[in-house]
């Protein structure tokens, strides 16, 4: 596992439905969550949440109830995903440091939105699946578990709002932070 001295670390939420989407919809990204953690003392820095406008889907009223995003807000405060890309590159340094998210789909998710609308992949090759690492170095938990009962087999509790990206990525830090400390 490569590591650089700060891993970025990512927390996607995208349109979602209880069900199958709506006809010509499609699952988009709407938020990326972000934090830059030191590797060695597990400090968090640089925490925000991009919102991101969707192009070919709405908000579903059960997207809402997950993440709290709403149609609404992402038409007035969200910006195109190529400028979120760009924003990652530049204020993030994506392309250079490790990244860490909790599974592979959010690594799975920017790779396709990337061939989606034709824009350059925006982070480095040197991914860490922190779900997998957990499973690898906590004593009892062999399997993978969420992000939530991770948090709780290790005495933490989760804060923020769970399912916003801003929040969660925080959280994926403290056990991520965990993992390099026990791995």
């Amino acid at each position: 596992m490569k590591t650089t001295e700060n891993i970025l670390i990512v927390d996607l939420e995208a349109t979602c439905w209880e069900n199958r989407p709506p006809r010509g919809q499609e699952s988009e990204i709407i938020e990326i969550g972000v934090c830059i953690m030191n590797a060695k003392t597990g400090k968090i820095s640089k925490n925000e949440g991009i919102l991101v406008k969707p192009q070919y889907s709405k908000v579903s009223p059960f997207c809402t109830e997950l993440t709290t995003l709403t149609q609404n807000m992402l038409d007035n405060e969200g910006i195109m995903l190529d400028d979120a890309f760009d924003i990652l590159r530049a204020e993030y340094d994506s392309e250079e440091l490790t990244w860490a998210s909790y599974g592979n789909y959010d690594l799975n998710m920017l790779k396709d939105q990337s061939r989606r609308f034709y824009t350059d992949y925006p982070m480095s090759d040197d991914h860490i699946n922190v779900k997998t690492l957990f499973g690898q170095t906590h004593p009892t938990i062999r399997k993978s578990v969420g992000m939530n009962r991770a948090l709780g087999e290790l005495g933490m509790t989760l804060e923020g709002t769970h399912h916003r990206g801003v929040d969660d990525a925080k959280n994926i830090a403290k056990i991520l932070h965990w993992c390099l400390k026990n791995y």
